[in-house]
């Protein structure tokens, strides 16, 4: 399986366990400092979870900047294929192993408090990026 489909892969088993977690989710939602989050979750008391997903290796090696996304969640995962060797990645980072179908958390994030402006901005991102998407799908033409 090439890179991106391993990552597509992942995308939907992290987003299937996370909605059975009861939380919402959005993939690929551009941040305030133009990064773009692989994975955003949010919970029903508000909590902001965000998954970097990475397909391979040299996908980690190559892509350094998960730590820009650390200032816009409440808990930041890495997610991995079971095959990826976990020993690589920040031991004080929450840890994921997914698949098509689900995810796993293997262990847990480092809660952390997003200050109340950064959150409030964070969600209405997310919420606004939902209706837009939303919007498309109930007319293209939009």
């Amino acid at each position: 399986m090439t890179e991106p489909l391993i990552a597509r892969s992942l995308l939907r088993g992290v987003g299937r366990a996370l909605a059975a977690a009861d939380q919402a989710v959005l993939a690929e939602l551009p941040l305030a400092n133009g990064r773009r989050a692989d994975v955003v979750a949010l919970d029903r008391a508000g909590l902001i979870t965000i998954v970097e997903i990475k397909s391979c290796l040299a996908d980690f090696r190559a892509d350094q900047k998960w730590q820009d996304y650390l200032d816009f969640c409440d808990r930041f995962y890495f997610a991995v294929a079971a095959d990826f060797p976990v020993a690589v990645l920040p031991a004080e980072q929450g840890l994921m192993l997914a698949d098509a179908f689900t995810a796993e958390v293997i262990r847990a994030a480092i809660e952390r408090q997003l200050p109340a402006a950064r959150r409030k901005a964070m969600l209405l991102r997310f919420g606004r990026l939902a209706a837009l998407r939303l919007q498309s799908v109930l007319d293209p033409l939009v």
